[in-house]
């Protein structure tokens, strides 16, 4: 594929990132984009591997490893090499319904598994993928699928994240009548409000979800299932019905000082920043500010990296964030081989951000949050500092798999604590209202690969049937139910 020799020509190469004291003033895309020719230099260096690991999606040791959605990465790679640009649009659609997003907002575990990486920097997929719909939307070459013919049948799709845009984008294309309900007063789901706006443009949301739109597909916005619609109602007017609604429930800490004012769980520090950015550039004032406070940030992930960004922006007056896990190596370990997705120090965009500001990484590792201080404030007793202890990850004999260190205890100044350790499951009554059976984790069961849940006609996917994961595992379970529900409807299904 592409260049035989280009691997060996030319070095791995990322666009650069808007400058930081530039970009951490407004909420505007942080990236940049690579020339033309610089891109071709890049899908030059996907190799001839013979057996190409990128774009087989799997779970090596509990990480994600290959693409999830199986995308032809070799072959749209060797299109852009050859200048080929609507072909590799034409391959990349095939897979993917939305390159845009996850061209943005996947980790790449392609890359991790690119053949490449064994030796060397890993091909830049991820990037490559993005330039590619970039462009097609540029070209004019990305327009409403209508279908030949409608099928008669009726479903619903609760939820407008990934999986649920995934599977109404797949069930509208084989002639379906699609119904999509969303909570929030706009369409999107995580998508929308659980992603900045600075790393997920919402223009660029908007304008796909105009398309499907445009498609045939219905968008129900402000209503909530079980409380504005009833469970029997929707199953009564619609043939199928697919829950999608993703695992909202953000895992809390119980420890003393919980209920101070001032400790707020990330979604509820992101969810309204966004909205209000987009009601109106903040004016109205309808979130929670940042601004002149020292912020504690628990949880070391990428929404704790998106707290992080969304915090400064605001002004913040210091910023810290536990990862309760120890600081990754620089380089591989050798229990973390290649194809796994590799464990390794990194600083992401909102770390970069910090560090620029305030002079360093605001992780700090291997930290265990006690307990919470608080003292009166205008809004009843508001949290004041957090106190932690260091911790080393061997049992301490008591059931716990970590030992604290004495003489590590500190104490940290905050006003303003983000809880962004992960999330457990569906929130609200929903499963109970459809009454659907949990597995262990809370999440609906259902077969990965037949999507059916133990309600009849009522499906579920995503991270709603999984369990907290990536925007691309959710494109694929909205792909996989959507060809469930339509061999369950039609007793065939040419959905792949």
């Amino acid at each position: 594929m592409a260049k035989p020799t280009g691997f060996m020509e030319f070095d791995r190469e990322l666009p650069a990132d808007r400058p930081v004291n530039e970009r951490i003033k407004d909420w505007q895309p942080i990236h940049l984009h690579l020339s033309e020719d610089r891109l071709t230099n890049q899908a030059a260096r996907c190799m001839d591997c013979g057996t190409p690991f990128c774009h087989k999606g799997r779970i090596i040791n509990r990480m994600n490893s290959g693409c999830p959605i199986n995308n032809l990465i070799p072959e749209w790679n060797d299109l852009v090499y050859q200048g080929l640009w609507k072909e590799a649009y034409q391959r990349l659609e095939k897979t993917n319904n939305f390159p845009e997003f996850t061209g943005l907002v996947c980790p790449a575990p392609c890359e991790a598994a690119c053949t490449l990486g064994i030796n060397k920097p890993a091909v830049t997929i991820k990037n490559i993928e993005y330039s590619i719909i970039d462009r097609a939307f540029d070209e004019g070459w990305v327009t409403p699928y209508l279908p030949d013919k409608k099928s008669g049948k009726k479903i619903a799709i609760v939820g407008s994240g990934p999986a649920g845009l995934a599977c109404a984008d797949q069930l509208n294309k084989v002639g379906h009548d699609v119904t999509v309900y969303e909570r929030a007063d706009r369409i999107g789901g995580l998508l929308m409000y659980g992603i900045p706006n600075m790393k997920l443009d919402k223009d660029i949301v908007n304008r796909r979800i105009d398309l499907m739109a445009s498609a045939g597909i219905e968008f129900i916005t402000n209503t909530e299932i079980g409380i504005d619609i009833s469970a029997d109602e929707l199953k009564s007017q619609y043939d199928a019905v697919v829950l999608c609604t993703g695992a909202t429930t953000p895992r809390d800490l119980p420890v003393p000082g919980r209920d101070l004012d001032g400790i707020h769980f990330a979604m509820d520090f992101l969810q309204p920043n966004t909205q209000s950015l987009l009601d109106g550039s903040h004016e109205d004032g309808k979130f929670l500010s940042a601004e002149g406070k020292d912020v504690i940030i628990i949880g070391g992930g990428d929404t704790g990296t998106d707290c992080v960004a969304t915090a400064l922006r605001h002004g913040c007056n210091s910023l810290t964030q536990f990862e309760i896990m120890e600081r990754p190596p620089n380089e591989r370990g050798v229990d973390n081989p290649w194809p796994q997705w590799p464990i390794i120090y990194k600083l992401d965009y909102g770390q970069e951000e910090a560090a620029e500001v305030f002079g360093d990484d605001p992780r700090q590792y291997a930290i265990l949050t006690r307990q919470f201080s608080g003292d009166d404030g205008p809004n009843g007793v508001s949290v004041t500092g957090v106190e932690t202890v260091l911790i080393k990850w061997e049992p301490d004999g008591s059931g716990r798999p970590f030992t604290e260190l004495p003489g590590t205890e500190k104490q940290y100044p905050a006003q303003m604590v983000l809880l962004a350790m992960g999330f457990l499951g569906p929130d609200g009554d929903l499963l109970n209202r459809f009454k659907i059976e949990k597995d262990e984790r809370s999440n609906a069961r259902a077969e990965y690969g037949h999507f059916q849940t133990n309600v009849e006609g009522v499906f579920a996917a995503g991270d709603a049937r999984r369990g907290q994961s990536l925007v691309v595992w959710a494109i694929n379970e909205g792909r996989g139910a959507a060809r469930e529900v339509d061999l369950w409807l039609m007793g065939e299904t040419d959905l792949p």
